[in-house]
């Protein structure tokens, strides 16, 4: 994802520069190569916030940008491989009894371990130099901290985001709904209506907003709200339908109409076509909202006092703005939170003249514009948006989930008050709700777990933004890059040839090490893997591996400890899961080990206590030593 080359080429990347040569050793050799390489990403590092912002007009640009970002990926793989080397010598040194194993560097010899090490670094240090050699084209420096351009105002800690529930000029639609719902006087048992609309107008937040009435729920006996977009490739579903005509809708409509008379059907969709095919009736055109509705959104949504909603110098620049919107709710929030951090007339003008002008010609306004809010983000939440390609279109995301995704990859940034990562974490998860980025925010009454949703638009964008960097394996039609770093498994995908995932075994898993070495997150939830290799520990720079849900898991392989850049482990409902590794205290860097309803894990290893770094251990029942959760353990859920 090119965007996240600010943070990888600032902070992440900084942060390894400088604990580098502390934690092998005092190699001269490699300091100085680490030093001079540091002066480069600064460097770089200045001029890429424009870079970031020019690309977009420029195939040039953006050609170097791509360059770069392949340049820190490889530079990142090597100082982590660094920082590895560096936890194992740890390791070996605490107990000189443990066998010295061969590893990518000659761990026995330091000599040729700085040689070797030197000797990479200047590789891509020279490549950087070459890189920058290339660079025939003026960019602006701009500040180190990306999140200056947005610290002239500071909004309500509150974060008390418009919900996508709050449904704004949508009364006589809902009557209309609501209507045809009610209505009992009906020859079929079973009605459709058809709500038909572009992207982002609130098809699907209407829908929802009649199907949680209070007057509908006591209405009908049985409701039932089904998502058909996961993998919902529109193209190729109308045309299946065509070809068959519609015979495909007809054995689907036949297995409905067994409901009772009075029984109705909302569907919402972006095709007329589909409208047309499964129901005779007319479908409900959602348009988009009207100017004075637009503009009273747009105003609130920017936080607007009601003062300087009736100034008529910014009434008027609003309308101007409102009337390039269409009246779709999406980009009108969306532009509104852009708003919400330009205050004088001066920004809104410069706003409106330079920056939506060059949004408005592109081939997809909609998305350009969802694309100039992304861009508006520092770069840390940047990179926390991209990463959320991995989940499925309309999935329920938890918000644990995001933060541990989020710490494993390095991209918060701490905190200089000495908070937990997990509460900045929290932060940029509310700064992504309250940006319009996520939504249906919701929290448990009972167990105070969060989540939230995507709009599909959004998560367009997120793929959009992410690229090859981030790729989710549903099916055979997607071909992954060897330099993916985060894979994500549904419920098919083509691994080789036609290899089935409902049953990944221990050979499938082998390939997928053998095939992406550089993964950094995978999550293997719910497939039924039934072994996991013991060639796991290839997978040297992982940070996140989910195997929840697997319940013919029995064991893990020991070498699993070798991951030593391992952060979060997901373990959860493994109901066949018997013992952990023995050697579970070399996991150094695991922060977080979900172990809960693992209904036949008896007992803990005497180890687990002694890894300083675990912050959150979740169980369901207790199998430790009395006064071991206090000595090793911080925090339990």
């Amino acid at each position: 994802m090119a965007e996240a080359v600010i943070s990888i080429g600032g902070s992440v990347l900084a942060n390894l520069i400088t604990q580098a040569p502390g934690k092998v050793g005092n190699f001269g050799g490699i300091k100085r190569e680490l030093q001079a390489l540091e002066s480069y990403v600064t460097m770089l590092h200045s001029v890429l916030d424009d870079a970031e912002e020019q690309q977009h007009q420029s195939s040039q640009i953006k050609d170097w940008v791509e360059k770069l970002k392949e340049a820190f990926y490889d530079l990142q793989d090597v100082l982590e491989e660094f920082n590895i080397e560096a936890m194992r010598r740890e390791l070996r040194g605490d107990n000189q009894m443990i066998k010295v194993v061969r590893t990518f560097f000659s761990s026995s010899n330091q000599l040729a371990f700085e040689l070797k090490m030197s000797r990479k670094i200047t590789e891509v240090r020279e490549r950087l130099k070459d890189i920058e050699a290339e660079k025939n084209f003026h960019l602006d420096k701009g500040p180190m901290n990306s999140q200056a351009k947005r610290g002239r105002r500071k909004r309500e800690e509150t974060h008390s985001f418009i919900c996508e529930e709050d449904i704004i000029g949508r009364g006589n639609d809902k009557k209309n709904v609501m209507k045809f719902l009610l209505d009992m006087d009906v020859k079929e048992n079973v009605s459709i209506l058809p709500i038909v609309g572009i992207g982002g107008l609130g098809k699907t937040a209407l829908a929802k907003f009649v199907y949680n009435d209070e007057i509908i729920s006591k209405h009908f006996d049985l409701k039932m709200w089904v998502c058909v977009s996961n993998d919902f490739d529109m193209i190729k579903i109308v045309k299946d339908i065509i070809d068959a005509q519609s015979e495909t809708w007809h054995n689907l409509k036949s297995l409905l109409m067994g409901g009772a008379r009075g029984s109705k059907i909302l569907i919402t969709t972006r095709l007329p076509l589909v409208a047309k095919i499964t129901s005779p009736a007319l479908p409900l055109l959602l348009k988009g909202l009207s100017e004075s509705v637009s503009l009273d959104l747009l105003m609130r949504t920017a936080g607007r006092k009601e003062g300087a909603r009736q100034d008529p110098s910014m009434l008027a620049i609003g309308k101007e703005i409102v009337r390039k919107c269409s009246g779709v709710p999406l980009i009108v929030r969306t532009i509104g939170r852009l708003l919400f951090f330009k205050e004088t007339k001066d920004e809104w003008l410069h706003f409106k003249d330079v920056e939506l002008p060059k949004v408005s010609q592109m081939e997809d306004p909609i998305i350009s514009i969802l694309r100039l809010s992304y861009d508006d983000l520092p770069s840390h939440l940047r990179q926390c948006f991209a990463i959320c390609s991995l989940f499925p279109k309309d999935y329920e995301i938890k918000k644990h989930t995001l933060v541990y995704l989020w710490m494993a990859e390095g991209f918060i940034q701490p905190s200089n008050s000495g908070k937990l990562l997990e509460d900045i974490a929290h932060e940029y998860f509310m700064d992504l709700c309250w940006s319009n980025f996520f939504q249906d925010f919701k929290k448990d009454p009972y167990t105070k777990e969060e989540t939230c949703k995507m709009h599909d638009l959004m998560h367009d964008l997120a793929c959009l933004v992410a690229r090859n960097r981030c790729r989710v394996a549903r099916d055979d039609t997607n071909i992954i890059n060897e330099r993916t770093l985060h894979i994500s498994y549904g419920s098919t995908f083509n691994l080789m040839d036609e290899l089935p995932i409902l049953r990944l075994k221990a050979m499938d898993v082998r390939q997928l090490i053998l095939n992406f070495k550089r993964l950094r997150i995978l999550d293997l939830q719910g497939i039924k893997v039934e072994k996991v290799p013991r060639s796991i520990y290839k997978l040297k720079y992982l940070t996140y591996l989910d195997l929840s849900d697997n319940c013919t898991l029995k064991r893990l392989p020991n070498s699993i400890t070798k991951l030593q850049s391992l952060q979060t482990l997901n373990l959860q409902y493994c109901d066949a899961l018997k013992e952990l590794p023995s050697d579970i205290k070399k996991l150094v860097s695991l922060r977080n080990l979900d172990i809960s309803l693992c209904s036949k894990l008896s007992y803990s290893p005497h180890g687990i206590a002694e890894i300083s770094s675990l912050h959150t251990l979740t169980v369901t029942t207790s199998f430790f030593r009395p006064g071991e959760k206090e000595e090793g353990l911080g925090v339990f859920a």
